[in-house]
């Protein structure tokens, strides 16, 4: 679609990229201008003669002969203008758009708006500082059945989309009527989006990497791994082959065990180099003991820590077949590495996962890049987002999970007690979790401040953090050789592996999100402890989406859950971060219509190809 040089400024403005997207901006709402046979109690179009008019108490009344209906009504304008006041003179006709009312035997037009034509059905936008006669125009400059077809839209929805927005007697019965056509805006609306997201799919040459034989090294290991995650290391590996560079999300829930894939993508490229960067410096410490226990002793591993740069670290980067750290990797040099890995993605920006890609980017070669989350989501958004990224999930578990979860309000506290006390007597350990750090005016809950005095009078083995805490991996470490209760806020959310955790205590939780609920329960029961988590609240009534999220422990369920409570985001350009830049198509409720809009994108790449 060729758009006109007079017309790019109010595309630009209205954040229009192509022809779907104009044919899906509707109208708030239509206004029907057909004159109205007879006077009713509702709005009504009607040609008027001005038979006399005053102004009095702030207000214009009148007296006017109805054309049509042949009767006289009255008018009254409420708010004048200065144009109002000199244009209702003897004589004068006008159309009349507005409600009438019955009084005192006679009908009544109740502040008209003035219109021009008659017989016309009159869209309204209403988007700020836009005129809706501009948007109509452009509408129906460009929103054409040829311009609709050139973009992929099949006839049948292009003629749709046509007669929507003519604005006569059939687009005004489809408007009445719209549910009748939702599932075609569905799918107009997601394969357009589906459609850019393509679009935005680049491809960048990949160095060559024959993949290493790994099955020496699984028959060595301690355990066997799972299917999932032998799937997910093919899958990698499959990747590792191509020409192309590949971008693949290991998805997996809390525990599922995507430390030992991590590991085994890091051996499939030896003797070149991997890079892993994690989002805390106490999780690259447990990968980088991980890799160490778990890797062949051939495998040269270098954990970068921040701060001040380690003497001779240049040459040990040089010789790593696997480097280990958080962010500050990115202000590093001299990599080699062939594959990038990134642990909770979710916890770096994309500016952050851009950086370290590129650093090890060189001679028109680009790193394999491979991203791992225990944050599972909804099957439509991976269905969405395998556009641009390729997935392999990680469902099966190592050992089973035996994790209880419980909704408590104030009068379950002394229960709650004796339950921590039989915790510790069994040597387990405890974590509360605060939505504060310091006391707020606006929050019924005790923050960590607070609240700690009475942990450390009652209780022995209590350790404190927090986000902002300079030492909270210190205090995390320490905590886990020899704390009994920990209180902190949501910092122990990703990354800290405590094998003695058996109870989890969130205060507060109706104001955290189900997939930080799900990450921080996921902190409990690492290695198959009996284990429980209560969520606190003091509302009333326990909010119903807590109590559905007790009922699972599974976090492809709890995804599913959470994306009924919340909307998705802008997916491609990042100009919302919150809300649905969908106004039709539902995450919740609308696969088979994205299934259908996937086949349909597929069937014409083939035959472009073709």
């Amino acid at each position: 679609m060729k758009i006109a040089s007079c017309d790019l400024e109010l595309f630009k403005k209205l954040r229009i990229k192509n022809a779907i997207n104009l044919a899906l901006l509707l109208p708030k709402k239509i206004e029907n201008l057909s004159l109205s046979k007879e006077p009713k109690e509702s709005v009504c179009t009607e040609e008027v003669q001005i038979l006399e008019s005053n102004f009095r108490a702030g207000k214009i009344f009148g007296l006017c002969y109805c054309k049509n209906w042949d009767i006289k009504a009255r008018f009254i304008f409420f708010h004048p203008s200065k144009w109002h006041m000199g244009v209702f003179r003897q004589g004068k006709e006008y159309i009349f758009y507005a409600k009438m009312s019955f009084f005192n035997n006679f009908w009544q037009f109740n502040n008209p708006k003035i219109i021009k034509n008659a017989n016309i059905f009159e869209p309204k936008y209403q988007i700020a500082g836009i005129k809706d006669e501009n948007i109509a125009k452009l509408i129906q400059e460009y929103i054409t059945k040829e311009n609709l077809i050139v973009e992929g839209i099949d006839e049948k929805r292009a003629n749709l989309l046509v007669n929507m927005h003519r604005y006569d007697e059939q687009s005004f019965e489809i408007f009445s009527h719209l549910e009748n056509f939702l599932s075609d805006l569905k799918f107009v609306e997601i394969y357009s989006f589906l459609k850019r997201l393509r679009q935005k799919k680049t491809s960048s040459k990949a160095y060559e990497i024959k993949p290493f034989n790994i099955q020496p090294w699984f028959e060595s290991l301690p355990f066997k791994p799972t299917l999932d995650q032998l799937n997910a290391i093919n899958d990698i590996r499959a990747d590792l082959s191509q020409k192309e560079a590949k971008r693949r999300i290991i998805m997996g829930d809390v525990g599922c065990g995507k430390t030992l894939v991590l590991l085994a993508a890091a051996i499939s490229v030896y003797p070149k180099q991997a890079l892993l960067m994690a989002p805390t410096s106490i999780l690259a410490n447990q990968l980088f003991n991980e890799a160490q226990r778990l890797l062949p002793n051939f495998m040269q591993v270098v954990f970068v820590k921040g701060g001040k740069r380690e003497k001779g670290l240049d040459e040990k980067l040089a010789k790593a077949h696997l480097i280990i750290g958080t962010h500050t990797l990115i202000h590093q040099q001299g990599f080699e590495a062939v594959l990038v890995m990134i642990d909770e993605q979710h916890r770096f920006g994309s500016n952050q996962r851009q950086k370290i890609s590129e650093l090890a980017s060189k001679d028109g070669l680009t790193p394999h890049f491979v991203q791992f989350s225990a944050t599972p989501i909804p099957r439509t958004l991976s269905m969405i987002q395998s556009e641009l990224v390729s997935f392999s999930f990680i469902k099966q578990m190592p050992f089973k999970k035996d994790i209880q979860s419980f909704c408590i309000q104030d009068k379950d506290f002394q229960s709650l007690l004796e339950k921590i006390k039989i915790e510790l007597k069994q040597n387990n350990q405890v974590a509360i979790i605060y939505p504060l750090v310091n006391e707020s005016q606006n929050s019924q809950y005790l923050s960590l401040e607070q609240a700690k005095q009475y942990w450390l009078k009652h209780f022995k083995g209590v350790y404190i953090t927090h986000g902002k805490d300079k030492f909270k991996d210190e205090v995390l470490a320490e905590f886990k050789e020899k704390g009994q209760i920990l209180l902190a806020t949501t910092v122990v959310e990703v990354g800290i592996s405590l094998p003695r955790l058996s109870t989890i205590i969130i205060v507060g939780a109706e104001k955290l999100g189900l997939a930080t609920l799900h990450q921080l329960r996921g902190r409990v029961g690492r290695v198959g402890l009996k284990s429980f988590c209560y969520l606190y609240t003091k509302q009333k009534e326990i909010p119903k989406r807590l109590l559905e999220f007790a009922k699972t422990l599974d976090g492809f369920e709890i995804a599913e859950l959470d994306l009924k409570n919340r909307l998705s985001g802008d997916l491609i350009d990042g100009f919302m971060q919150h809300g649905n830049e969908f106004k039709f198509f539902d995450f919740s409720s609308d696969e088979t219509i994205l299934e259908e809009a996937k086949k349909t994108l597929d069937k014409q790449d083939l035959s472009l190809k073709e």
